[in-house]
Parts: structure tokens; sequence; C-alpha cells
């Protein structure tokens, strides 16, 4: 019932605490319940009376357990809400990512915090956030975005205790993941619009390689290869000089401005001369310029299913899905 572990971070009475919390959480202390003595977890984990003495007087004062004389510990109320922490690291913010934040606590209940960070990123960013957090949280979910190496810090983790959002590298296949196949995204549902792409005569793919995922740069030029379609990767739509009978394939918002400024300022038109498809739906993309055609993931759905994982405490790895929606800018 007790888990006592060196070199994570956390003090050893508060993984006494969060030892009992668990137990009551998941059903295997109820009301009732006599818990192990204080001599019994100082023997078995090889610890000081004071240190377990802490943690009985923490759980004391907060109503979790209560001591009756002769006889030991007992849990005093298994109606109790155990608040639990959850560690949330993003890349960055944007509407897209609030969708799926809002989704997880919608989804998680109220007895669960989440504290939210964000590395930009930034590889010693991320590094110094997850050790600087080792032992606070009951729960880490990570976005590890396309940083390489991110194994040897999040190894750092229990492996229980850690679920990958979005983007899933070859060196996290152990842990649980709910994630998106970026190559396979891309492929597929060009696939399905080849028909409209057949119009055109060159494809370009804005790909700022510091942010946008290796699978979405596979996946195109696999699309590209097989159909023997011209094609061009851009880092950036700042300054593109757009020809007619080209489309973008834009994956965030800021190159998707360029594009459609570039556009107006060559009075070249939309979904006719040029076509333009983005990535991640919005509302504003339903109605700017006609309609956007966009290749988008439900990230509420993300929120709403990694929310589950979590809950029930699911070891899986999960595809999101995804699909196209087909509008005037084709």
């Amino acid at each position: 019932m007790i888990t006592i572990k060196s070199n994570i971070g956390k003090p050893k009475y508060k993984q006494i605490v969060n030892s009992i919390e668990d137990a009551i959480a998941e059903g295997r202390l109820k009301k009732g319940d006599q818990i192990p003595s204080i001599n019994t977890i100082k023997d078995e984990h090889a610890l000081s009376r004071d240190t377990v003495l802490m943690a009985f007087n923490e759980l004391k004062n907060r109503g979790i357990i209560q001591s009756v004389v002769g006889k030991g510990y007992f849990v005093s109320s298994e109606d109790i809400q155990v608040e639990q922490k959850i560690f949330l690291l993003f890349d960055e913010l944007n509407a897209f990512k609030e969708d799926l934040y809002n989704s997880l606590l919608d989804h998680l209940g109220d007895t669960i915090h989440v504290d939210i960070f964000f590395h930009h990123f930034n590889m010693d960013i991320f590094s110094k956030l997850i050790h600087d957090n080792i032992g606070a949280y009951n729960y880490y979910v990570i976005m590890p975005a396309n940083l390489s190496g991110t194994n040897a810090v999040i190894k750092n983790l229990p492996l229980d205790r850690v679920y990958i959002l979005d983007q899933i590298h070859d060196d996290l296949s152990e842990y649980a993941a709910i994630y998106q196949n970026f190559e396979e995204a891309i492929f597929d549902n060009l696939t399905k619009v080849k028909h409209l792409i057949d119009k055109y005569e060159k494809l370009v793919l804005i790909f700022p390689e510091d942010k946008q995922p290796t699978g979405m740069l596979k996946g195109f030029q696999r699309y590209c290869n097989t159909h023997q379609l011209p094609h061009d990767v851009l880092n950036t739509a700042k300054n593109i000089a757009p020809q007619e009978g080209e489309v973008y394939i834009v994956p965030d918002d800021k190159n998707l401005l360029y594009v459609i400024k570039s556009l107006n300022s060559k009075n070249l038109s939309l979904g006719k001369d040029v076509g333009v498809i983005s990535y991640n739906d919005s509302l504003l993309k339903e109605i700017v310029q006609g309609g956007i055609t966009t290749i988008s993931t439900d990230f509420n759905f993300m929120g709403k299913r990694l929310a589950q994982m979590i809950l029930e405490k699911e070891h899986v790895r999960i595809e999101n899905p995804n699909k196209i929606m087909v509008r005037n800018s084709l």
C-alpha cells in the first residue's frame, strides 16, 4: 500500500501521504479500514519514526484518518475528496490547444487540479520544467512537440504516471499516449481530394521546421512522389510570390495570413487561380475568404479521451481521428 522511492525529488513523508490518498481514491481503502502502523511503515521502508509521524499528522489534520487509542489508525471518511494534481506541459498556447485544455478540464471533474506550463519549443525550458516538478504531481501530461531527446528527461518520471500528447517519438513508445499521425493524416486527406488537387500544377508546403512535426513533411513528400507532382517546401510564406496553378498547404495561421495577403496583392483568386489547405479547423476558417479548406484533428475529443485515460488509469496508445473539410479555397 505504501510506496517509497528515493531520488525523485519528493519528500518521503509526502510519498506516504500520496500512497494513502491513492489507495482511498482507487477504492483499496474504505471508511473504517485500518492502515499500516507507524512502526510497520518505519521498519518496512527504513524510515525514521518522525518521517512517518509527519505524514500521519498531515492526514489527521485533513480529516483523512483518525487514531483509535490502543488500536491504531483508521480511514475516517470514505467520502473524502482527495485532490490530485496534473502537470500539463504544452509547446505553446493557441486556439486549438485551448480547446484541448478546456475539454480536459471539463471531463476530469472538480477534484483534480491541472497546472499548465509551456516550453515554447525550447529544450532547456522543457528539461527544467520537468526536473523542477519531479514528484510534485500525480500525473504528467507532456507534449514533446518536435524536440529531440525528450526521453532522456521524461524517463525521470514514473512510467505509469506519464501521458504523451499530440506528437509521439520512437523513443517514447513505452508511454501511454493520445497522438496525431501526421504522416498518414496529410497523405490520406490529400488523397481524398486528389480530384480537386489535379486541377493545379504544383504543391507547396509551408513548413517551419523548428515547430512542425516531421511526419507532416514525410507525408507531403510521399503524396507528391506517389503522384509525380511538382512540389516545393518553404520555411515561411512571408514575402512569397504565389503563381497561378499552385496549391499551398499551410500548417499555422500566421503563414496562412501571409499567403492570403500575397494572393490579394497579386489579384489571384483563391480556389480558382491558387488553392490553399490549412491545418486545424476554426469558425474563422469557415468564414474568411469564403471558407478555407482544413485538415484537422478533433482537439475536443483528444481532451475528453485523455481525461478518460487518466481517470481510468489506462496505459494505452490512441491515434486521434482527423478529417479534411473542403471549402472554397480548394
